[in-house]
């Protein structure tokens, strides 16, 4: 079921028009779109007249979603140079060369070993995807959305970027890592129209987050055991709708958004109701 919407903050619009540019729709690339919040995200976009081109990997997944949502696709591997500007490519021919908005949603999480037993191929690649991965697409399209005059650059990290917990050493260094890319981002643009937003989600239920991590659907349902109502990609979705839809003058800089139930990383109410 797919979550309320959130509600429009005061003086924003109810449609992804720009007022500069007349009733031209918003556009914008949200990464790792195959599914879970990045999935969210694009139908919630779609749904509210933004003008979505979902890039993720996996083509058989974004063919389904576009098929759903009528939003354009593209394969694309933030971690590969020649992928990421293929997909510049595309926001020129689709977008004329500007972009309002990259709401970075590609990366996750591997493994739960401690440090004193840390696989680094695993760090590495988290690195890679959360770090470099967005680092790579900011460079390749921040051309397009200063263009734009009306930029967004919203990076999804997680409450792992704020709070250590055992065993999340390796992602809490990679989230740690796309929070202080955003905070640089947002003083080295100081100036320019364009904000920089961070969405900090704690526990979410998506279908593949906690079982790529640990590589059992067994030890990925324990995850939420107890918690009735974990936040949902929709819950998240709801969240970035808000934070891009604000009036532009209002920069959103940290939004840290947790289930009822979690009071910290390591801290949840288990079978309590809530």
């Amino acid at each position: 079921m797919t979550a309320s919407p959130a509600p429009i903050p005061s003086g924003a619009s109810t449609s992804a028009s720009d007022p500069s540019a007349g009733t031209a729709a918003l556009t914008a690339v949200v990464t790792g779109a195959s599914s879970g919040i990045g999935w969210a995200t694009a139908q919630r976009l779609v749904t509210e007249g933004w003008r979505v081109l979902a890039v993720a990997r996996r083509e058989d997944r974004l063919e389904q979603l576009a098929a759903e949502t009528g939003c354009e696709v593209l394969a694309v591997d933030v971690t590969s140079d020649d992928s990421v500007d293929a997909l510049v490519r595309r926001v020129g021919e689709l977008f004329d060369g500007t972009l309002n908005a990259v709401v970075h949603v590609a990366g996750g999480a591997l493994g739960v070993e401690t440090a004193a037993d840390a696989d680094l191929g695993k760090w590495q690649r988290m690195y890679e995807i959360n770090v470099l991965g967005a680092v790579r697409v900011t460079r390749a399209l921040l051309p397009a959305v200063r263009a734009s005059g009306r930029g967004d650059l919203l990076f999804v990290t997680s409450i792992a970027a704020q709070e250590a917990y055992p065993g999340g050493s390796g992602y809490n260094a990679a989230k740690a890592g796309e929070h202080m890319l955003a905070a640089a981002l947002r003083l080295e643009l100081n100036g320019e129209p364009i904000r920089v937003i961070e969405v900090a989600p704690g526990m979410v239920r998506t279908e593949e987050f906690s079982l790529v991590r640990l590589g059992d659907q067994d030890a990925a349902d324990k995850v939420y055991d107890g918690v009735e109502n974990p936040l949902t990609a929709q819950d998240c979705a709801d969240v970035i709708s808000y934070a891009l839809g604000a009036p532009h003058h209002v920069n959103l800089d940290l939004i840290t958004v947790r289930p009822l139930a979690q009071a910290a990383a390591h801290r949840v109410a288990r079978h309590q109701g809530v």
